[in-house]
Parts: C-alpha cells; structure tokens; sequence
C-alpha cells in the first residue's frame, strides 16, 4: 500500500496500523505521536491505515495529543482505583477541575491518605510498564447503557438517554469499561510521565503540559483558585446539577427558569459581598479587574460598579485598552503581529502618572484608544477623585503589580475574574473551561464584530499563550476571586455556536477543532434565552444586554 505523508509517497505492506506508521515517521516530529490526522480524520493508532491516504502526526505538543494523554492518563487512575477500592463505585470517583497542569480528582465520601494515593500511583507505574492494550469497541447505545448500568455508572447511562447517535464508542482496559469524549493512546506505556499527591481529600493526577509534554514540572497549588473552584462544585451538587445528564434532566423537567434565576441570584451575591468587602476596607480607589478571554469582565464591572453605588460609593470604570501605546509603537511578536497581550503593548508610564494626580486630587483628561486608526485620543474625558469616588478598571494586566507600581498597595484592589466550569460531562469527563470562553468569544465576536468562527478558532492558540504568561502567573495575587460560570450557559449558547461551526468547511485548517467542539455540544439540550435576565452575564455574548457590552 502506499501512504502520503511529508509531501512524499512511500510504500508499506498491506493491513498496517497508524501505530506502525508513525514508527517509521516518528524522527520527524519533535514529540511522542500520539495519533494520525488520515485524509484530514483524526484516528486512533490501533486502526488499520487505508491504501493512498494523505497522512499527517499529531503529538503530545498538540492539543487533541495531549488531550489523549490526559484521557489515558485518567483511565488508568480508574482502572487503578477499581483494584484498590472494591467498595467504591466507578461513579463516585471524580474528576473535579484542572490547576495548572494537575487534575484534582476526588471520592465521594472518601477522604484520601497519602499512603492510599502512593498506592494508587504503584498501580498505575504496574500498568504503565505492562503496555496493556486499550480496546476500542462501538456498542449499539441500548448495550452500551447495559454496560455502564450493570458497572453502576449511573452518571453514563443518564448521559447516553441524551444522546441522538445510536452507537457509543466503550474503551477498555484490562477488563475495565469506561467511556471517554475524545480519541485515546493506544496502550498504558504511552503514559510514562506522571505523580499522584495527596491534596485536600483527594488527589492531584499530574501531568506534562501540552508546552513540554516530556516533563514533568512541579505541581503548584493555587489555593484561592482551588476554593473558587470548589464553591463552583458545591454550588452545582446544591442546585443537583453535577452532569450534563443532571442539566438535560432539568431541561426536560421543565425546572430551567428556576435553575437559572438560582444560579443568578447566586452570581448576584457574590458581586455584592466583593463590593462590600472593598467598601468596609477604606482607602481602595483602584479597583483592578483581570481575567482571560471571554471571562465577562465588562458586565462584571458594570454588575459591581452598581453594587458599589448601593454602599454610597460613586464609581468609573475605566478601560486600562485605553492606555495602549500607538499602534507605530506597539511590540511585535516572533512572527512579526503586533502582539497586543503583553505589558509593552501598554502606556505603563502615562497610566501611572495619570492614577497618581488622580489619587492626589487633581483633574486630569484620560485618552480614548481608537482601534481604528490605531491611536490614543482626547475626548474631553476628564476625571477628579472626590471622597466617595472609585475607578473601576478592567484589562489583562491588572494584576500584575508593574502595571500600577507606583500606586499604593492599600489603594487597590485586585479581582480576577474567570468562567471556572464546574459542569462536567459525566464524572470522569470534565468540561474544560477554554472550551467554555472559547465558545463564549466565538459567539460574541460573531454578533458584535462581524467575525467568523473560522478566525476566532485561528487565533485562539495566540488568546491562550498570552493568558498563561500575562494572566495565569498573577491569578493568586488577586484580593478575590470571581467566577462567571453560569451552570446552564452551554444549552444556551449552543443554538448560536452550532450554525457558526457548520460554516467551517473540511479543506480549513480549523476543521478539525470544529467538529471537536460540534461533537461536545451535541450533548446539551438546547435552552432559549427568553429566562435569561437582561443583566445577566450570559448577555454579553448572545446579545440582549443592558450594558454597553
């Protein structure tokens, strides 16, 4: 047979597998191959290649190769757990939220020892060594629900009641059936780089990152992100809502108005206990407001500026965009873009100058950034600070202390704001956030700049690596925490993320990322935005907002 790959055309002998294949090209990619892209189709090593196919690699170092890392990874903890914890259902066990490159993952009812988790980790070392077969089957979704309901994952089975597709794609491991969104490694020794520590009252699955995906970093623990992180998880098994099968039970239920005005009223509380902590401080006059793409920073200033007013402050918001240097004079990027993400991209000087007459009393004019032309400009925009007054400010930087180092730290206050997912797809399937902003931003930019899902998805990659060098590392300096993930969001945001998706066509380099993302949502009922308040955060993506957002 013959295959097509590195724009040349070599011959194989008959019946070989992906695996075989990426043997004989693996000294051509600076990684692991963890799966084959075959006639623009993503597949699994285990297959069987076909005869003429146009042939590419995906590594550990790409998005749906780490992503399979990461899945294998997770099945082998569970086959793990299931030999050591034979009281413990495969449901109770969960994959709870990701901190930095580790999983935290949990027993339900169960706390941890240290000693139990240098078990696990020996168990999951025995499988990694034995290079065990992961096997692959398609079950009609009537055996399939038998599988999981006979195993007591009634997490899957409630999930499957959803699904429109009549089969369902069951992996196995050493005798242990589990189901995974996404494509998986084809044997346990793929996974060679991984620890297992005791954290809270369960563990912390570590792993390399997509970055460097043949080393393993330190874990760090982020402590005021994990409570975030574990108040979002609390909130949803309060409002019995841990799953996309529990959403879709309330969906059909008819229980989505209450659902959503819950999750609002708690999104509501939050803003007000910020804006009472930052009043009973005294002396804050800066209020600085950062978080990653699509986290809903505008409507959650404007939310908190009206909480602020209700305690007698008189705020003004401010965007630190504002304060970008001249396009002539902004920075450049390895490929030569104008790279907007960094701090060099910003006036650090002028704002600086501007916040301190402001803060000591003077008037000064603040200039408007035209996007368009590419210049600041002075609008007659002039700002003095009275006693009760307070600037809102709101940009990428705002935590990081070179941003406003000349301004007292008893002066500022730090939120950093974030859609911290805390809906899974089932237990063992989490739902990653950038999935979330990243569907946020597609559908916004579409509505309100006229841009196609095909850009959005382009650029995201460039979105995500200003985020983990200019937010992330700042993330923990913050005075609080806000999340704006609103439990029910992916079924109301499906409707319009589904028809921008479909317009990406097979010959597009984006493709591939659509149809992932085409898949996930499929798993959502879909909710109209009829219930949805008209302050909600949910607005500044759909439309229908009270806000200029």
């Amino acid at each position: 047979m013959q295959v097509t790959a590195k724009g040349q055309t070599r011959e194989f002998e008959d019946n070989v597998t992906y695996r075989t294949l990426a043997d004989a090209y693996q000294d051509q990619y600076p990684h692991k191959i963890a799966l084959a892209v075959a006639n623009g189709q993503i597949q699994e090593l285990h297959k069987f290649a076909k005869d003429g196919c146009e042939l590419e690699f995906l590594t550990f170092g790409d998005s749906a190769g780490h992503k399979a890392y990461v899945r294998t990874a997770t099945m082998m903890l569970f086959r793990a757990a299931q030999t050591l914890f034979s009281d413990i259902r495969p449901d109770q066990i969960k994959v709870e939220f990701a901190i930095g490159n580790g999983y935290y993952i949990s027993m339900k009812g169960h706390t941890l020892t240290m000693g139990e988790v240098q078990n696990l980790e020996k168990a999951m070392r025995r499988l990694s060594d034995l290079n065990i077969p992961i096997i692959k089957s398609t079950l009609p979704k009537r055996e399939a629900i038998k599988v999981f309901q006979e195993s007591e994952m009634e997490d899957k089975v409630k999930l499957f009641r959803y699904r429109r597709s009549s089969f369902i794609n069951v992996y196995e491991l050493d005798g242990y059936m589990d189901y995974y969104y996404g494509f998986m490694l084809p044997d346990t020794g793929y996974v060679e780089q991984f620890e297992l520590l005791a954290y809270k009252k369960g563990l912390i699955l570590n792993l390399p990152s997509m970055q460097e995906p043949e080393t393993l970093t330190k874990f760090t623990a982020r402590e005021k992100l994990f409570e975030t992180l574990q108040q979002a998880d609390d909130w949803g098994n309060t409002m019995g809502v841990d799953t996309v099968g529990d959403l879709n039970d309330q969906i059909c239920a008819g229980g989505i108005s209450d659902l959503i005005m819950v999750q609002e009223a708690l999104q509501e509380r939050r803003i007000g206990e910020i804006a009472k902590d930052i009043a009973e401080r005294g002396g804050v006059k800066f209020v600085m407001i950062a978080g990653p793409s699509s986290s809903g920073k505008t409507s959650f200033s404007h939310r908190l500026s009206i909480q602020l007013r209700t305690l007698g402050l008189n705020p003004h918001p401010i965007a630190l965009d504002d304060y970008f240097k001249d396009r002539e004079h902004t920075p450049r990027d390895e490929h030569g873009n104008y790279n907007f993400e960094c701090l060099e991209a910003i006036d650090v000087e002028l704002f600086n100058q501007d916040m301190l007459k402001l803060l000591n009393g003077e008037r000064v004019e603040l200039p408007t950034f035209n996007f368009k032309t590419g210049v600041r400009e002075y609008l007659g925009n002039y700002k003095q600070l009275g006693p009760d007054d307070i600037l809102v400010l709101e940009g990428i930087h705002g935590l990081n202390d070179k941003m406003s180092y000349s301004l007292p730290n008893e002066s500022k206050y730090k939120i950093y704001i974030s859609a911290l997912t805390s809906l899974n797809i089932d237990e063992h399937n989490r739902i990653p956030t950038t999935d979330t902003r990243l569907l946020r931003r597609m559908v916004r930019d579409a509505r309100t700049r006229g841009s196609s899902a095909q850009r959005t998805i382009g650029m995201w990659y460039s979105v995500r690596k200003g985020e983990e060098e200019y937010i992330f590392p700042f993330q923990e300096n913050a005075d609080a925490f806000f999340n704006s993930a609103l439990i029910y969001e992916l079924a109301v945001i499906k409707q319009y993320a589904e028809p921008l998706l479909f317009s990406i066509t097979e010959d597009m380099p984006e493709y591939l990322e659509a149809k992932r993302l085409l898949k996930f949502l499929e798993y959502f009922l879909g909710v109209s935005t009829e219930n949805l308040p008209n302050n909600s955060l949910m607005r500044e993506f759909v439309g229908g907002s009270i806000f200029p957002v």
